[in-house]
């Protein structure tokens, strides 16, 4: 992997990571843009313990940009885009309208590939490992600087998850603080160790695997399940057989086999709804340990995959319960959802 830095007119970051080591990317960002300057506000919630930004400067965002508009798409033809060259691999940049900055953390956007009409699915194992190292490259780098605390790399699809961009992206934030799920996690996990002296995730790691009815997809370094207690109607946790705290750990043969794993679970989530059905919408989410915490040795790298289509035609709002009370009601058995993604494999 090759990559390049350099600065878009504002000021901003971009980074190329490319398969070839031989790549050249020396092209300048043309645009008249005006320095950055990003506002956010953090505010904490004395009820919930919450932290909340405010972003004000977000509302400006770009909004489902009509075909031919897209600013993730390589600039060509005299069309001038986030991204300067005419062709790349992958790219990573400071996200033009973050939700955290500055002294208050770090948002940035992944481009997956320089195809609009292209999806995660389809991108085949050699670039699903470049997105990989990517992201681990990022999680390094940014847990590097000045008061980020966590990392959380991400993809959103589809527009009923609220996607404003159609092009196959990612982001990645670097919260300057612990967030509220991970520190529900770090409660239970020092409980457990308190109560059995073991390992939380471990133990139910090898409880799914015990079972085996909630299992997805089991290869030699990674396993994938519909937790016993899912909140969504089809939601798939993956983790690396050996237990590591984040991206930066994960050994080599690990990091061989998640392609291939990954993007066979992307392609179940797509055909788990019958043929002729639209693109499953879904949300994929790296649970990472955050760097200082207390209890982090305890946390255990994973990814947790998603939707909020619960059958065709039908999405899974989050409703009263949901949303006033934090309480999940969920239309589809675990056991259920995890048996329809066994028969949706691709061989």
């Amino acid at each position: 992997m090759k990559k390049t830095s350099t600065r878009l007119a504002d000021g901003r970051e971009l980074l190329y990571y490319d398969s070839r080591d031989d790549a050249v990317r020396d092209a300048v960002d043309l645009r008249p843009l005006a320095p950055a300057a990003p506002r956010t506000e953090i505010r904490h919630d004395p009820l919930l313990g919450d932290t909340v930004a405010v972003a004000a400067h977000r509302q400006d965002r770009t909004y489902r940009p009509p075909p031919g508009e897209c600013p993730l798409c390589p600039s060509r033809g005299g069309r001038l885009s986030e991204i300067p060259a005419d062709d790349y691999d992958v790219v990573v940049f400071e996200n033009r309208f973050p939700s955290f900055a500055g002294e208050l953390g770090r948002c940035e956007v992944v481009c997956f590939t320089p195809d609009h009409d292209a999806s995660f699915a389809g991108l085949g194992e050699e670039r699903t490992a470049l997105v990989l190292a990517a992201w681990t490259d990022r999680t390094a780098e940014l847990a590097a600087l000045p008061g980020v605390e966590q990392v959380f790399c991400f993809e959103n699809r589809g527009t009923e998850i609220g996607v404003t961009l159609g092009h196959p992206h990612g982001q990645i934030y670097a919260y300057p603080f612990v967030t509220p799920r991970t520190r529900l996690m770090l409660g239970s996990a020092a409980a457990h160790r308190r109560r059995t002296g073991r390992n939380l995730f471990d133990d139910v790691v090898e409880r799914e695997r015990a079972a085996g009815e909630r299992v997805v997809l089991a290869a030699a370094h990674w396993l994938a399940f519909v937790p016993y207690a899912a909140h969504w109607p089809y939601e798939v946790h993956l983790y690396p057989r050996r237990r590591v705290a984040d991206l930066r750990e994960l050994d080599d043969v690990a990091r061989a086999e998640f392609p291939g794993v990954y993007l066979e679970l992307l392609v179940r989530f797509d055909r788990v709804f019958g043929e002729g059905q639209p693109p499953t919408p879904y949300v994929s989410a790296w649970h990472q340990a955050p760097f200082r915490a207390p209890g982090r040795e305890d946390l255990a790298l994973h990814l947790e995959l998603f939707t909020v289509r619960r059958t065709p035609g039908k999405l899974k709002f989050l409703a009263g319960s949901e949303s006033g009370m934090s309480v999940f009601i969920n239309d589809v058995p675990p056991e259920t959802a995890a048996r329809r993604l066994r028969e949706a494999a691709s061989a």
